[in-house]
């Protein structure tokens, strides 16, 4: 019996994937293809199966030109970089990898907290370099009691915000409602929540809505004392205000996985010695990628079989 194609739109987030698509499809690799729009023209009369992470798509045109599509499973909770609203009107089922990634995020967030608040990279630097023998380190901030504003309070806020209860700190949120059942101070205001909290911890989707959510004002409102976290999507803050920001101490630094361009950050950030910077690996352990990985085809092999998918999205 001939495989069914399978269109792997990026990268693989796992080096497992291409092995284990090629065991129940024909694999075609879009982001190594020299002519990807004659590429889609071949696949067009009879691709099901697309394979994507969140920000590899595919667009509107690329859902429309395949007529046959069924299934778009992504690899990743977000999934900002697909058309799903068109998607839908094509009767294309969309599915991620939700939950699985909680905890590994949520680890990150603490870690990029934690790295800012007792400055732990500017003073490995200062024992590497050998100033230690000329007087000790000066004194740095702590998390303990500290008041942290959660910006989008879904699986994996909640889970960062269960880290920080550890710490003893303060924990509110914003979103787009208050939500039952959670002992958090809601806040219906982004900018009020900052002016009252040391540490803004961005966790929220990427939407056209939330496009520079965080923007100059909001960065304003955080103040001089004040920490912004993302481990969201770089799109949800203004980057080029934050860089601002930080030049200017109107806050007082940032922890950053994810950036607008990515894998270009705005230069000016790269030189601050006020942030700290890791390549949107929120996700990227052995262990966490695996289980995504498997959520991932086990959509695909899900609807291969007849089955309703695990994750669906739309």
């Amino acid at each position: 019996m001939t495989k069914p194609d399978i269109l792997l739109m990026g990268p693989p987030q796992h080096p497992d994937i291409p092995a284990e698509l090629e065991r129940d499809f024909r694999l075609h690799r879009y982001w190594e293809a020299p002519d990807r729009a004659a590429l889609i023209a071949q696949l067009a009369p009879h691709l099901r199966y697309i394979s994507t992470s969140g920000h590899d798509g595919p667009d509107a045109a690329t859902i429309r030109a395949l007529p046959k599509l069924e299934l778009i499973s992504s690899f990743g909770v977000g999934y900002d970089g697909i058309d799903t609203a068109a998607a839908q009107a094509q009767g294309v089922r969309v599915t991620n990898t939700p939950d699985v990634l909680n905890d590994c995020v949520a680890e990150l967030t603490l870690g990029l907290m934690l790295a800012l608040a007792r400055e732990i990279p500017a003073s490995d630097r200062f024992v590497r370099d050998g100033r230690w023998a000329a007087g000790p380190y000066p004194f740095t901030g702590e998390l303990t009691g500290k008041r942290a504003g959660i910006l989008g309070l879904g699986r994996i806020g909640k889970e960062i915000a269960r880290r920080l209860e550890v710490f003893r700190m303060e924990i509110a949120y914003h979103g787009r409602r208050q939500q039952e059942g959670v002992p958090y101070r809601y806040y219906g205001d982004l900018h009020e929540m900052a002016r009252e909290v040391d540490w803004l911890i961005v966790i929220a989707p990427a939407t056209a809505e939330s496009r520079h959510l965080v923007d100059a004002s909001v960065l304003e409102a955080l103040g001089p004392r004040g920490h912004l976290v993302n481990v969201a999507r770089g799109a949800l803050v203004d980057e080029a205000a934050l860089v601002e920001a930080l030049q200017t101490g109107r806050i007082a630094g940032a922890g950053l996985d994810v950036f607008e361009d990515e894998p270009r950050p705005l230069p000016g950030l790269l030189s601050l010695p006020n942030t700290v910077l890791t390549p949107h690996t929120g996700s990227a352990t052995w262990r966490t990628r695996k289980i995504m990985a498997e959520l991932m085809l086990a959509n695909l092999r899900a609807h291969l079989a007849g089955e309703p998918v695990k994750t669906p999205v739309v």
